[in-house]
């Protein structure tokens, strides 16, 4: 069986009050580790140094990690781990909760001056928003705009649309629930009450129900065993009766003579499952502790994996099978799509017999709000109406049920006899608003639906496209897949192969560690390097550090553009004079252009200029002054008119594994794959996101990505200002 990668919202439960327990820690400081992994290093009193870890990726998880499983503290912060540092640093850690039943983990943090709220997603592409106390998004892993919610900087930070809680849904609304399917038990247990697969077969296990039992064969007596089953986990969760386990592949006949071998982890749950009760399990005293030990051996396994030697007939991609899942998800987003509607018209047809059966309805609720203003208890309520249904009372005859644990009062209206629950202390309007609010709720989630269908919609697409190069490559190099040999084409030539990086199912990481990342910088299609400043220090410093006497000093027009300079070698190498092709000279004047402010005024296209390092001076004219990062530039110069504002960026796999960035017809030839801007409407930190998202979906291994080619690590190329993906 697949090992989990994600958190249920039952775990997400049982961890809560674990990680409550270190309310008062401290926090010294925030790591962010690739794009998706955070760090929270905190000292607690009792307990010393305290590790948080969150992680949003393909992996979801939260929890406190032992010392020894946290890895070394990466480089340079990004700008996420930056403003939580400023934010968190020093704050106290004043409590953790989980929203409603959703995988979302919201943690406060409380310091004299500011108050911070982390708000972790740990479902679908996962996210960590950090609020101020008004609730606005100060920021966050990634910018979302959806229809139905937004998580943006600068904006109020708005949850999902709320899901049914199972675990304190009353029988009546369980069996309601239920009642509203058309499939089997198992299936309506895991989508309309929002179980999960593995937990509602557990749910069937313990009832003792048949799993695929159809929904219009489930009678009372099987909500029952149900609703029960599910009471007796709630009761575990909430009095903190559990058991954890981690759990492990069994033993292959081969692997008996060594039973003390470490095996691959397949699950962690609070307490024994039934569903797993064939599989070696390791128990904790803490759920904490086995999520912690889970998580750090599964990636041991994913890295022992991505070591082991490479198949040769798994090199290339099982499409069909990728192709069928896609479909399976689609056609499940449509039975989800269609079950929303038929909810929603369900939630409005309800609303509209309260309002067709008004009087019926209003003599129901007043006649249950006089008996309990007169201190009636509940089960008096029930037993005079059910005399009152007796005696032909149309109102009482109406009553299925009364739930005083909830304060409802349940009818059937309608020709169809359809169920209504009603607020036993509301009024027939308020009622009815409410009907119609859930309604409006309900279709809020087929809008995200139909969003989600869309978005697999698009996957799909993505692998027939890359089947379609596959069988090309198939029939251009007779029956082997691109990448696979290299060595000559048979008639002589030393053409050598291009390897397919894109279907690779692992890539090894060579990080490369060059003098010039700290500045701008892109290598031109010809090999030249091409650097340029950030700012007015880093101007300064490659005039009076860097430039050789046979660079070339690249300019804009517009005011407020980067010294660039175009390198005839390294600053240790010496160098003679070169004679720089059109080509060259073009990409570096392209650069200029793009990294100045034509592109934060978003002009399409602007003005350069080149000179020879000798025509650079800081010796301003008498009565003049120059700026810090400014220069003096006399003689003649070499203009480039009308240079498009165009930056691509991408990802370099050979000889070194990258993320690289500059004008695209640089980089187009040295990145597996890329992707081009122009100035647009999107921040930066918005764009280089979408780029990343964009590059991610195209590697088969996507961890590859997010290892050398974060959004961050992009953001570093993009130009200041609004950007735009050219399609």
């Amino acid at each position: 069986m697949d090992p989990k990668r994600e958190l249920s919202s039952i775990d997400l439960s049982a961890l809560v009050t674990e990680l409550g327990r270190y309310e008062g820690a401290k926090v010294d400081k925030a790591y962010l580790y690739d794009d998706d992994l955070l760090r929270l290093k905190l000292r607690d009193f009792d307990r010393g140094r305290v590790e948080l870890m969150i992680e949003v990726g393909d992996v979801k998880r939260a929890h406190v990690a032992d010392p020894a499983h946290v890895a070394d503290a990466p480089g340079r912060p990004p700008n996420f781990a930056k403003m939580l540092r400023n934010r968190l640093s020093g704050a106290d850690f004043a409590g953790v909760s989980q929203y409603e039943f959703d995988r979302i983990l919201t943690f406060e943090f409380e310091r004299e001056d500011e108050n911070t709220t982390l708000v972790a997603e740990l479902f679908g592409q996962g996210n960590v928003a950090a609020l101020d106390e008004t609730g606005e998004v100060v920021g966050s892993l990634s910018t979302v705009r959806l229809k139905s919610r937004t998580v943006a900087p600068g904006a109020q930070y708005e949850y999902p649309a709320s899901r049914l809680n199972p675990l304190d849904v009353s029988l009546d609304a369980f069996a309601r629930h239920m009642d509203e399917s058309d499939t089997d038990v198992v299936r309506t247990l895991a989508t309309q009450l929002n179980l999960g697969g593995l937990y509602a077969e557990e749910v069937c296990s313990r009832a003792g129900v048949e799993k695929e039992t159809p929904i219009d064969e489930a009678d009372e007596e099987i909500y029952r065993a149900l609703h029960g089953a599910l009471d007796r986990i709630a009761e575990r969760l909430r009095s903190g009766d559990i058991d954890p386990r981690v759990y492990e592949e069994p033993l292959e006949d081969a692997e008996l003579d060594d039973p003390d071998a470490d095996r691959p982890v397949v699950d962690v749950t609070p307490f024994p499952l039934s569903e797993h009760e064939g599989l070696p399990s390791v128990g904790f005293d803490s759920f904490n502790a086995a999520v912690d030990e889970y998580f750090h051996r599964l990636a041991r396994d994913d890295a022992a994996e991505a070591d082991a030697p490479a198949d040769a007939s798994a090199s290339r991609p099982d499409f069909e099978e990728e192709i069928a899942k896609q479909e399976r998800i689609i056609e499940q987003q449509r039975g989800a799509i269609e079950g929303f509607e038929e909810q929603a018209e369900t939630e409005r047809k309800r609303a509209e017999l309260v309002y067709a059966h008004y009087d019926l309805v209003d003599e129901v609720l007043s006649t249950v709000r006089e008996a309990r203003e007169n201190d009636v208890s509940w089960d008096e309520i029930e037993e005079t109406l059910e005399a009152g249904a007796e005696r032909g009372i149309a109102a009482a005859e109406a009553v299925v049920d009364v739930d005083g644990s909830a304060g409802t009062v349940t009818v059937e209206l309608g020709e169809d006899d359809l169920a209504v629950e009603l607020e036993a202390d509301d009024g027939v309007e308020v009622n009815a608003d409410r009907l119609y609010r859930e309604a409006k709720r309900i279709e809020g989630k087929k809008a995200g639906a139909e969003e989600a269908i869309e978005s697999t919609r698009r996957e799909l697409e993505a692998v027939k496209e890359r089947k379609a190069e596959w069988a090309a490559a198939d029939e251009d190099d007779d029956g082997g897949p691109a990448g696979e040999d290299g060595g000559s084409d048979g008639d002589g030539d030393d053409e050598e192969y291009e390897v397919d990086w894109l279907s690779r199912s692992s890539i090894p990481i060579r990080s490369p560690d060059d003098w010039y990342e700290r500045f701008r910088w892109f290598h031109t299609s010809t090999g030249y390097l091409v650097i340029g400043g950030r700012n007015a220090d880093q101007n300064e410093e490659l005039v009076k550090k860097y430039m050789g006497k046979h660079d070339r000093f690249f300019h804009t027009q517009a005011h407020g553009g980067p010294v660039t300079l175009l390198k005839a070698a390294g600053p240790s190498e010496s160098a003679d004079p070169v004679d720089f092709s059109e080509e060259t000279l073009r990409e570096a004047a392209q650069f200029a252009v793009s990294y100045s402010s034509d592109w934060k005024d978003g002009r399409g296209a602007g003005d350069a200029y080149m000179v020879e390092p000798d025509q650079v001076s800081k010796t301003p004219e008498s009565g003049e002054y120059i700026e810090k990062g400014s220069f003096v530039i006399r003689g003649d110069r070499t203009y480039f008119e009308d240079v498009p504002c165009r930056v691509a960026v991408g990802v370099q796999c050979e000889p070194v594994t990258r993320a690289i960035g500059g004008p695209p017809s640089a980089i187009e030839g040295r990145a597996a794959t890329s992707v081009t801007l122009e100035p647009g409407m999107y921040a930066q930190n918005d764009a280089a996101m979408m780029a990343y998202r964009t590059l991610k979906e195209r590697f088969a291994d996507q961890s590859f990505v997010r290892k050398v080619a974060s959004a961050d690590r992009l953001q570093e190329f993009l130009p200041p200002g609004g950007s735009d993906i050219v399609d």
